[in-house]
């Protein structure tokens, strides 16, 4: 696990969530959301994929999200709706990293980002999809 790929995942869930709520263009996205500070230290490229593969394919994220909610899309909560759906496109799309990777940082996300029980909700729904999105690594990891 990189400090540049975490920090990633941290500036992407912010401009996720800003999607959300202003449904800007995913090409307004770009490195506003990292501090000057973090632009060096920042896995860049990573960054702009996962925040462009999230607009882009949101639609088709939110159709594997949503059979295994406990409540209905709308009544997720935005910041978790961000992270779920950072981690739902790094299990479709990248399958290079390990499962068990996303979901931690899925879920540090969340203790850093949601309210105080989110990292549990998000951790349920993300391992109930790896045993779809990721049967075999899934079972290895089991067995």
């Amino acid at each position: 696990m990189s400090y540049a790929r975490s920090l990633a995942r941290r500036y992407a869930v912010q401009a996720i969530y800003q999607w959300q709520l202003n449904q800007l263009d995913d090409q307004a996205i770009d490195l506003y959301f990292v501090p000057e500070k973090d632009r060096r230290r920042i896995d860049e490229e990573y960054f702009i994929e996962l925040v462009q593969q999230v607009v882009r394919q949101a639609a088709e994220l939110d159709t594997v999200i949503a059979p295994v909610l406990d409540r209905g899309m709308a009544a997720v909560d935005p910041v978790e709706l961000a992270i779920l759906r950072l981690g739902v496109c790094e299990l479709k799309y990248h399958i290079d990293v390990p499962y068990r990777v996303i979901i931690n940082e899925c879920i540090v996300l969340a203790k850093l980002f949601g309210a105080e029980n989110s990292h549990k909700y998000i951790n349920s729904i993300l391992d109930k999809l790896a045993t779809g999105l990721r049967p075999a690594e899934k079972a290895d990891a089991s067995g």
